[in-house]
C-alpha cells in the first residue's frame, strides 16, 4: 500500500537539521525499495495558495492555514501496512522537531468515486 509521509514543523527548527542526514535517510529507504518518491519544499514565503470559488480563481501568497508548523516536504512509500509506515516514518531525521503524518495514498485512478449532483 502507498503512504505519504508528510513532514511538518517549525521553518527555523527545520533549517537547522542537517540535509546530510536527511539524503542519508533518503538513500536508506531508497535502497530498501521503500521510496516511491521525495523532495523538500521551498519555504513557506515562496508558497501560493490557489482557491476556486464561484467559477472564478483567487491567488494568493503563502500557504492556505496561518500555522507555526510548515509542510517541509514529503516522501511518497510503498509499505505493507500503517505499522512498517509509521516505523519508516519514526525514522525521518525532523521527527525529534517536528512531526510526520502518515496518510494512506487514496487510489483514485483504480477506483474513482463518482459523486452524482
Amino acid at each position: 500500500m502507498k503512504y505519504l509521509l508528510l513532514v511538518y514543523g517549525e521553518e527555523d527548527k527545520m533549517a537547522q537539521v542537517d540535509d546530510l542526514s536527511c539524503l542519508a535517510f533518503d538513500k536508506s529507504i531508497r535502497d530498501s525499495g521503500h521510496c516511491i518518491a521525495s523532495e523538500a519544499l521551498q519555504p513557506v514565503a515562496t508558497a501560493t495558495t490557489v482557491r476556486v470559488r464561484g467559477g472564478k480563481a483567487t491567488v494568493t501568497d503563502g500557504p492556505f492555514a496561518e500555522t507555526k508548523e510548515c509542510l517541509a516536504g514529503f516522501y511518497m512509500i510503498e509499505a505493507r501496512d500503517l505499522n512498517e509506515a509509521i516505523q519508516i516514518a519514526s525514522r525521518i531525521p525532523p521527527a525529534g522537531i517536528g512531526s510526520i503524518e502518515v496518510r494512506p495514498v487514496r487510489p483514485i485512478r483504480e477506483a474513482p468515486n463518482a459523486h452524482r449532483k
